[in-house]
């Protein structure tokens, strides 16, 4: 089967203090998947900081915007984590992405790394799943001035210092106030982030395909602030009132001090993130592995 994937970018997991012995068998894995897809007819071209740092030589490197503008379709190996990264960076681009998982099952990087032979052909010939998953938006605003500005693919939560009690912060949806809460924090999640720690708080699953958010509190200091699904056409909008060494983080992988009287506005992106997953996929058999349902049913 021939690819109609022309130009492929291959993006790895790696980070800059990475141990020896693992730098090698990343590296070998990359380059293993990367002569496969040279060997289907793909041109292969490596994100610049993969190769860098794991040493990967023989492909020719680019930064995420040269490849969002050349490649046609995006192979990240490694997890959830590598694949937000990549995934809020290319999203402008509009193109597809593909996850191949290192290590245990991903909610987003679903193939094995030891099945991309058999599964990878068919999906390069044209034969897969598209899954649109939203962004947010978010800004940090002081004193009337956008300090701070990032996409988020799972979510976005504001938090209380390590060292410090609860923060208090004002609530509004387009404008209009919902409630002062006293937490440990909150956060705002789409659907792809419902899994991620709206979850561990005691929020709601979202399927992926509801136009939705979820607002949750954590270790709310009220028992009756509960998670609450709002429609993502809205506009989120979280001031810290009290509270030491707060921050905002985003999708976990960004973050931004708060101060008093910083206003956090989340709005649905412009963008989507695209993924492909073998012919056949479903967002419940994910959730069956990962959340290891129905284990031990006869």
């Amino acid at each position: 089967m021939k690819s109609i994937f022309r130009q492929v970018a291959l993006i790895g997991k790696y980070h800059t203090a990475v141990a020896p012995a693992l730098a090698a068998s990343t590296r070998a894995a990359l380059e293993d998947i990367a002569n496969f897809l040279a060997s289907q007819g793909c041109e292969v071209h490596v994100e610049r900081d993969t190769a860098a740092v794991i040493g990967l030589t023989g492909f020719p490197t680019a930064d995420a915007a040269a490849l969002g503008t050349h490649c046609d379709l995006g192979l990240v190996v490694g997890g959830d984590g590598t694949m937000l990264g990549i995934g809020r960076q290319l999203a402008r681009f509009g193109v597809p992405l593909i996850g191949i998982n290192q290590g245990r099952l991903g909610f987003i990087t679903d193939i094995p790394l030891d099945q991309y032979r058999t599964v990878l052909p068919p999906m390069l010939a044209g034969e897969y799943e598209e899954d649109h998953r939203s962004l947010m938006h978010a800004h940090v605003v002081r004193d009337g001035q956008v300090v701070f500005d990032a996409l988020a693919m799972n979510d976005v939560v504001v938090n209380r210092g390590a060292t410090s009690g609860m923060v208090e912060l004002r609530v509004e949806v387009d404008g209009h106030f919902v409630a002062n809460q006293r937490a440990d924090g909150l956060i705002v999640a789409t659907p792809t982030g419902s899994t991620a720690y709206a979850l561990s708080a005691g929020g709601p699953l979202l399927h992926p395909s509801t136009p939705g958010w979820v607002l949750v509190p954590i270790a709310p200091h009220t028992l009756s602030n509960r998670p609450i699904v709002l429609p993502d056409g809205v506009e989120v909008a979280i001031e810290l009132v009290a509270g030491r060494d707060a921050s905002a983080n985003f999708d976990m992988q960004s973050l931004a001090s708060l101060l008093h009287g910083d206003r956090i506005t989340v709005r649905r992106s412009q963008h989507k993130v695209r993924f492909l997953h073998p012919r056949g996929w479903t967002y419940f058999d994910t959730l069956r592995k990962k959340m290891h349902w129905n284990e031990g049913a006869a």
